[in-house]
């Protein structure tokens, strides 16, 4: 008795946590808590409720999908319910669901359809006689709410379905979300406009499509992925992957990384590739939704009072965590611009230990209102250092203090500047040596002069020894400077001084772009170097031949303008060309010698054996095409290497031009 008591308590106030932040997380669109905690806190529920089973009761969060619709909208019945879905995050569990799925169904072999699980909102839209006319939310699974002409606003929704083979009626569920730069963009306008951050791209979509004024949500750039079949009238399929194809024949946008798979050993194996794909695409996923495919098994297998018996959730480790700002720093990069950067608790996100999180800029920090000592709920998505979604301010004891930038540079005491209508404070010291060495790096670097070897070790080692002093000086260093670098033998020597002489060769947009000219980024540096033709004529500009040039605005010409003034920056100009650096377009094609590509969009996916990726888009653009990053309607070609990836299954789906590597070669003989 006495444990069942003990449990009996342990159950209701973990009932009441879960309630508390289903409410704050789906009704507020403001959670408190990270995703792992909260499934932590389901899971011992789960556990204890499978314990004492007598101590189940009809209102308990693991008997119900969660949520409820919010007041201002009108409420939608579900006719089929928009079940949730259980979860498993081991390998075990996954084939745990298999071996139930094996038992429960005598028919056929199963093979099931896998899928990204997108980080977004369910939504489910109802289509009569191809005609789009309800959109409703998930809500509690049974009943939802009307979001119809905030659906409309979406590009990705068709408001009417192709083709002659249409149901009378047709429901399909799909998940709704914003991708992570318009995510970004959304956030950077509401930060300089003070007005509160989203936490993350969820959020974003799931505030935006609850919007009163639908004005609000075309404002902001969402999308569809359409998943499932719901209510049908008129319509015979046998297998979820035939609903999948179903849909994009009649214009329903399908995530084109779904396949099928015949085994367990598939799935996992599908499981794994996505996960390493995960930070490189545009949209958050937090793990693999895994589906029976034949649909007669699917009705066969039924579900729970909750969940679907004939598909999983199969969920990642977490990409949010809650910790503590043990302080806050300012780094200080090569544009002199100073960054916030928070020193946190170690904590474990997405499988690494992560202590640091940036803050932006002062706009960001101030609007995220990030006090050292906070408790803090931070991020990781991307190949970039993590950053500070929101703090929780229920946790605040009253000991946390405020931050503000300094009004001089961390690194080299200068004065800090902030200019109109400009987020970032930056330091003016021209002398400051944190921009020497990220200046260096970047001059270096591979999208730049790529000067293989030179990292940020050996440019740290120049710079604090006194033989670099501007990018310049690295084509005067010589064999009997380096040997008094420490750890530096004669081989590495050799190797680095073979990898400077070979960087005089790149083009003229590279030394452009190498230069870190503030704005000036690669695209732009192509356009200067493509108009100008030689570095002299470039110096030589004036802003208003600069903004004749296109990509090259107002902003970017005073930025080039500025430096170009700027009598330090001349001399290491002059200096470059006195060593030997390209300083003009070579073999540049004239307007009389169009190349094989002109006026073409190309692509570019997978490995290739000849190239590097640099490589290859620089062959492109010297054959007059123009490389674009995804495949869309207004893609030409699209050149795929080994491992493609799904660009490539796009360009399939869309009947682009596959070319090879041996085409692109091809092209050179024309």
């Amino acid at each position: 008795m006495e444990r069942l008591e003990e449990a009996r308590l342990e159950i209701e106030s973990l009932r009441e946590q879960i309630l508390y932040h289903d409410y704050q997380y789906y009704v507020l669109d403001s959670p408190e808590i990270a995703d792992a905690e909260y499934d932590e806190l389901m899971r011992r529920l789960r556990s204890l409720e499978a314990a004492y089973p007598e101590l189940i009761t009809a209102d308990s969060p693991t008997q119900r999908v969660g949520g409820a619709p919010l007041a201002g909208f009108g409420q939608v019945q579900h006719r089929i319910p928009l079940l949730s879905l259980d979860n498993a995050t081991t390998k075990a569990e996954l084939v745990d669901f298999d071996h139930r799925i094996q038992r429960r169904w005598q028919g056929e072999p199963i093979t099931y359809v896998v899928e990204p699980k997108i980080d977004g909102l369910a939504v489910s839209l109802t289509y009569e006689d191809g005609i789009f006319v309800q959109g409703a939310t998930r809500g509690d699974g049974e009943r939802g709410e009307d979001i119809t002409q905030n659906l409309r606003t979406i590009a990705s929704v068709p408001l009417r379905l192709r083709g002659e083979r249409l149901p009378r009626v047709l429901e399909v569920r799909g998940e709704a979300y914003m991708d992570r730069r318009d995510f970004d963009q959304l956030n950077q306008r509401r930060g300089e406009q003070g007005e509160p951050l989203f936490a993350n791209p969820r959020n974003a979509a799931a505030g935006s499509l609850r919007q009163l004024d639908s004005r609000i949500t075309a404002s902001r750039r969402l999308n569809v992925f359409f998943y499932a079949l719901g209510y049908h009238e008129g319509l015979e399929l046998d297998t979820h992957w035939q609903v999948l194809e179903y849909f994009k024949t009649v214009g329903l946008r399908v995530n084109p990384l779904i396949e099928q798979c015949q085994d367990m050993v598939a799935v996992w194996e599908y499981c794994e590739k996505i996960e390493a794909r995960r930070d490189k695409l545009t949209y958050d996923i937090d793990g693999v939704v895994v589906k029976v495919d034949n649909l007669a098994a699917q009705d066969a297998l039924g579900a729970t009072g909750k969940s679907p018996r004939w598909a999983i959730a199969f969920k990642y480790p977490a990409e949010e965590a809650t910790t503590v700002v043990e302080d806050i720093i300012v780094q200080v990069g090569r544009t002199g611009a100073l960054t916030p950067l928070a020193i946190l608790r170690p904590v474990e996100v997405a499988g690494s230990t992560v202590s640091r999180a940036t803050l932006h800029n002062a706009d960001i920090l101030k609007a995220k209102d990030v006090r050292i000592g906070d408790t803090v709920i931070i991020r990781k998505a991307g190949d970039v250092i993590p950053e500070i979604v929101k703090p929780i301010t229920t946790k605040r004891t009253g000991q946390e203090k405020v931050f503000t930038l300094p009004d001089h540079c961390p690194v080299c005491n200068a004065e800090v500047q902030r200019l109109p209508q400009e987020a970032v404070t930056r330091c003016v010291g021209t002398a400051c040596p944190a921009q020497l060495v990220e200046g260096l790096v970047h001059f270096a670097s591979r999208g730049a002069m790529d000067i293989e070897g030179m990292g940020p070790a050996i440019i740290g080692q120049l710079v604090d020894t006194g033989l670099i002093k501007d990018p310049s000086d690295i084509y005067f260093l010589s064999r009997e400077k380096l040997r008094d670098l420490p750890r530096m033998g004669e081989k590495s020597i050799e190797n680095l001084m073979t990898a400077i002489d070979a960087s005089k060769t790149r083009p003229l947009a590279r030394v452009i772009f190498a230069l870190g000219i503030r704005l000036v980024g690669e695209a732009a540096a192509r356009e200067l170097a493509a108009h100008f033709g030689s570095m002299e004529r470039f110096t030589q500009a004036s802003r208003e031949e600069l903004q004749g040039v296109p990509l090259i605005g107002e902003k970017i010409a005073d930025s080039i303008t500025t430096f170009l003034e700027e009598p330090q920056n001349r001399r290491v100009i002059g200096r470059l060309a006195e060593a030997g650096v390209t300083m003009s377009e070579a073999n540049k094609k004239t307007a009389q010698e169009p190349g094989p590509l002109m006026g073409k969009t190309v692509v570019l996916t997978g490995t290739l054996e000849g190239y590097s990726r640099q490589e290859a888009a620089e062959l492109v653009r010297s054959l007059g095409g123009r490389v674009a990053s995804s495949v869309s309607r207004s893609t030409d070609y699209v050149i795929a290497g080994s491992n493609p990836g799904s660009k490539l299954a796009k360009a399939e789906e869309l009947e682009i031009t596959i070319l090879t590597e041996a085409d692109l070669q091809g092209f050179l003989k024309e």
